[in-house]
């Protein structure tokens, strides 16, 4: 666990990343997981997440998103959404399906069409004293075997700076 002291402010970080057991039909699957401690209540960090349509003005390599449609299912919203991708000369629009689950605060991604094989992730929100506990989890793999070479060396990186790119949406939002 690092400890990290950012503006007077202590940020508890956990997080790991793995590379999946390789099989003949699949190949290895980086995932990553990480909880975070962050000055916000868990409803701020969950409506954020949530909030599927503004990721372009603040996620690195999300050119557009667009909501295909919502729909109230009692305990849960789902929500088909498409993301737009580019970094580079790479462009690929994906499509999900987001699983809003307000009264456990977690939210559910997963893949339903585009560049992956396989996509899935998974957002906890958990009020704590001073703050709250965030929970991240993804685990992928590219349809398109270099894209999935490149996806493997610079992984990790890019992983924590999607999460930094929440937090830091979070400090402009609610200060």
């Amino acid at each position: 666990m690092d400890v990290s002291r950012v503006s007077g402010l202590i940020f508890r970080v956990e997080f790991t990343t793995s590379v999946g057991e390789v099989t003949r039909e699949r190949h290895a699957m980086p995932t990553h997981s990480e909880t975070k401690f962050l000055p916000y209540t868990a409803q701020q960090m969950y409506d954020l997440v949530a909030d599927v349509a503004k990721y372009p003005h603040f996620l690195p390599w999300t050119a557009a998103a667009r909501i295909r449609s919502t729909a109230d299912e009692g305990e849960k919203t789902v929500m088909l959404a498409d993301l737009v991708i580019s970094f580079k000369v790479f462009r690929e629009t994906f499509g999900s399906r987001v699983t809003l689950w307000p009264d456990d605060m977690r939210i559910d991604t997963e893949y339903l069409d585009g560049p992956f094989r396989h996509m899935e992730s998974q957002w906890n929100f958990k009020d704590v004293e001073g703050g709250c506990d965030v929970s991240f989890y993804v685990d992928f793999e590219f349809r398109n075997r270099l894209l999935q070479g490149a996806a493997g060396m610079f992984f990790n990186e890019a992983m924590q700076r999607i999460v930094r790119s929440f937090e830091r949406r979070a400090a402009e939002l609610h200060g």
